[in-house]
């Protein structure tokens, strides 16, 4: 897949693709590559279909997972290789709408609490404090805190927008302490490991997330992106309103948001149930 590689990878690039989209695109084809042992430009709609059959019915992947193949196929078959007729016949995969299991704030608490070090709890205070994404908050940079205006500028965030999101009073203080505990001169809040010039890899922090929560008892589902759903429902629970929300967390879309409305207990606990209209009498109690 050397030279095809190549070009699926140009024309990702030069469409500013993020590299985690990328790389899942080109993990799609190269599924299909290493299961049907040809070429994947030589392929027939046929045989593209009994790849998509196998991932739903043999290895059973979930239905994100398999719309993620459908479009690092749609993309390679329509762009790089110009065959778009063969895209036709390629099912959408529909996704079950399911509501996410949102954490309470006691705990969230715990989970922060949790953490081993004043990295890993400051890392996690950004993603809940602010809402942000797993990638958005190891690329952050010293430049993006507005600490006066009380404000996160997030830079090239998905779909490589920049928004501005709330920068709570809490890690303001945690900042100060973190800046005196790691003192660094580069850019980067979070620099790499091995090399303090690039980002922290996201998987670092993901497993930060999970050995918190595992640490702290919490049994819900779900990694760090957990957190930021947390952020979404609790806000909107303090009040906020959805377009302001929309644009703290970067969506395009405000149905996207909205679905915070069906998870937001305060939203739901303020309405009034038709029956408590309808004045009926006290039964007496018999068996």
């Amino acid at each position: 897949m050397g030279e095809l590689r190549d070009r699926m990878e140009r024309d990702m690039r030069v469409r500013d693709f993020s590299v985690r989209t990328i790389e899942a695109y080109v993990a799609a084809v190269r599924g299909l590559a290493k299961y049907t042992r040809q070429a994947p430009d030589t392929l027939s709609d046929e045989a593209i279909h009994r790849y998509l059959i196998y991932v739903t019915e043999e290895r059973k992947l979930s239905a994100s997972s398999r719309q993620q193949i459908r479009c690092g196929l749609r993309f390679f078959y329509d762009v790089t290789v110009r065959r778009p007729q063969a895209c036709l016949t390629v099912p959408v995969a529909r996704r079950p709408q399911k509501l996410p299991e949102i954490l309470s704030r006691e705990e969230v608490r715990r989970i922060i609490e949790a953490t081993r070090t004043l990295r890993e709890r400051l890392m996690l205070m950004l993603a809940y404090g602010g809402g942000l994404r797993v990638s958005e908050v190891v690329h952050l940079r010293w430049g993006d805190l507005d600490r006066d205006r009380g404000l996160i500028r997030v830079e090239h965030g998905k779909g490589n927008k920049d928004r501005y999101t709330v920068l709570p009073r809490g890690v303001v203080e945690t900042l100060d302490c973190y800046r005196k505990v790691y003192p660094s001169t580069g850019e980067r809040i979070f620099p790499g490991r091995r090399d303090p010039h690039r980002d922290l890899d996201v998987t670092v922090v993901q497993k930060i997330y999970g050995g918190a929560k595992r640490a702290a008892g919490v049994a819900k589902h779900g990694g760090i992106h957990a957190l930021r759903h947390a952020f979404a429902t609790h806000t909107l629970e303090l009040g906020c309103d959805l377009p302001t929300l929309q644009r703290m967390l970067g969506h395009g879309d405000i149905t996207t948001t909205m679905r915070y409305l069906h998870v937001s207990t305060g939203t739901i606990a303020q309405r009034v149930s038709p029956l408590d209209q309808l004045g009926l009498a006290q039964p007496v109690p018999r068996r």
